[in-house]
C-alpha cells in the first residue's frame, strides 16, 4: 500500500508536468468545446464522473499487476540463470516494468480531463481523445434511439454509459438494406437515466408540437396526417406504373 501511495504521488507529480507541456505545445484545450447556441439557449456542459475515473484506475491497477508480475518473474528467471547479465539488465528491467506504468496513469487522467459532452435545446457535441481529438456533433432529430448500458463493475462503481444512435447519411447499404446507423457515447454518467430524458424531451421539441404521440422509445412518432399523405402518394405512383404496364403490353 506504501509503495502504490509513493507510485502514485509520483505520477500525480509527473501528470501536472506533462499536463501543462501538452497543453501548452499542443493546444490541448482545458476548456470544454463550444457548440453554437441561440441567444438565450439553455447550454449544458457534463464530464464523466468520479466514479468513471476510479474505474479506469481499477483496470489500470489489474492490468498493471499482471503484467509487472509477468516481467519481473522473467527478470528473474534470467538473473537466477545468470547472475552477471541480471545483475546488467536491472536498469533495463526497472525502466520497462515502471516507466510504462507511469505513462498509461498519466495517460488515463488526461483522457478524463479531456472528455467533455455538451448539451443544447437542438444538438450534443461529444468530445474525447489526446494525441487525436475527436468532436462528433449530433442534432437531437436526428437522434433514432438511446440506450442506457451498465456492466456489472460499472454498476458497481456507480455510473452507466448513454448509447446514442442516429441515422445514417447513406440511402441504404449495398445490399439495398436500411441505412447505416451512427453512434455515440457519453462515457462515465452518474445520472444517465436523467440525461436521457432530457435528451428524449429535446428530441420531442425539435420534431415539433402536437405532431403525434411518441414511439415506445420515446422519441416522436409521425402523425396521422403525415402518414395519410404518404399514403396516398404510394397510390398515386402504383396507379402510374399500371398504367405505363399496361401500354407497354399493348
Amino acid at each position: 500500500m506504501k509503495e502504490r501511495g509513493l507510485v502514485h504521488e509520483a505520477t500525480q507529480w509527473c501528470y501536472k508536468g506533462i499536463w501543462g507541456i501538452l497543453s501548452s505545445y499542443f493546444k490541448l484545450p482545458k476548456e470544454p468545446p463550444n457548440l453554437p447556441s441561440l441567444e438565450g439557449e439553455h447550454v449544458e456542459y457534463l464530464h464523466p464522473s468520479e466514479a468513471f475515473l476510479r474505474y479506469r484506475k481499477f483496470e489500470f491497477w489489474v492490468i498493471l499487476f499482471i503484467v509487472d508480475i509477468c516481467l519481473t518473474i522473467g527478470w528473474i528467471a534470467i538473473f537466477i540463470a545468470s547472475p552477471w547479465i541480471g545483475l546488467l539488465i536491472t536498469p533495463l528491467a526497472l525502466a520497462i516494468i515502471i516507466l510504462p506504468d507511469i505513462f498509461a496513469y498519466i495517460g488515463i487522467h488526461l483522457n478524463y480531463d479531456t472528455t467533455w459532452y455538451v448539451l443544447t435545446d437542438r444538438s450534443m457535441r461529444l468530445r474525447r481523445g489526446v494525441w487525436n481529438l475527436h468532436e462528433t456533433t449530433i442534432t437531437f432529430e436526428n437522434i433514432q434511439n438511446i440506450n442506457i448500458q451498465q456492466g456489472p463493475l460499472q454498476r458497481f462503481f456507480g455510473f452507466s454509459n448513454l448509447v446514442v444512435q442516429t441515422a445514417g447519411g447513406g440511402g441504404g447499404g449495398p445490399h439495398g438494406g436500411a441505412s447505416l446507423m451512427h453512434m455515440g457515447v457519453l462515457e462515465g454518467l452518474a445520472n444517465a437515466q436523467e440525461i436521457r430524458e432530457r435528451i428524449l424531451a429535446r428530441c420531442g421539441k425539435q420534431a415539433g408540437a402536437g405532431l403525434g404521440e411518441e414511439s415506445p422509445h420515446g422519441l416522436p412518432a409521425q402523425s396521422n396526417s403525415n402518414i395519410a399523405l404518404v399514403n396516398s402518394r404510394n397510390i398515386k405512383l402504383l396507379q402510374e406504373i399500371q398504367e405505363l404496364t399496361a401500354k407497354l403490353a399493348k
